[in-house]
């Protein structure tokens, strides 16, 4: 596994790249063997926030923990990558033996066996809503998401034709997402 460190408002010494790295290296045995892990961390006033992202076959796995102490925001990071890989695991797993899925997805997980407690839950769907698209701008979509008080919208855009999502980042900006 290859690590990637990248420090915003604080250079990253020596000491925590090896604390991460003995962390993550929990993961090795789950990861492709290729696999590489980008670390972020970033101090702003007494937090500390780290993003570990792992970018794995059609999938992404990532984690973003704030905390004044490097050591819980590492360990928690950690715990939630491992639920990540666990949970994509199971799934692949489940797919593998209805025979769906790809030689290229699976041929990491041979030698994976999940434990009982980290089995998958059922996802329950609790609500359904369906609503007209209407065309319009990405700025008129931010303003409809802020009249509706929610943290996305989904719309067509007018210029593109195409089905978009504007979303309000935890910066208080605010992303699109297009299809490619």
């Amino acid at each position: 596994m290859r690590f990637v460190f990248t420090g915003r408002n604080m250079n990253v010494n020596e000491g925590v790249k090896e604390r991460t790295i003995k962390k993550l290296s929990r993961l090795e045995k789950l990861l492709p063997p290729n696999a590489e892990a980008h670390i972020i961390f970033s101090v702003n006033k007494h937090l500390t926030t780290m993003e570990v992202s792992v970018p794995m076959h059609k999938r992404v796995l990532r984690a973003e923990v704030t905390d004044p102490d490097v050591t819980n925001c590492l360990d928690a990071a950690v715990d939630i990558l491992e639920r990540q890989v666990v949970k994509y695991k199971t799934r692949l797993r489940d797919r593998r033996n209805r025979n769906v899925a790809t030689k290229e997805e699976v041929s990491f997980i041979d030698n994976y066996e999940p434990e009982a407690e980290t089995a998958p839950q059922e996802i329950k769907i609790s609500r359904s809503k369906r609503f007209a698209f209407k065309p319009m701008d990405a700025q008129e979509a931010v303003m409809e998401m802020e009249l509706l008080n929610h943290n996305f919208y989904v719309f067509r855009n007018s210029q593109t034709d195409e089905v978009n999502v504007v979303y309000k980042r935890r910066d208080g900006e605010y992303g699109i997402i297009e299809p490619q």
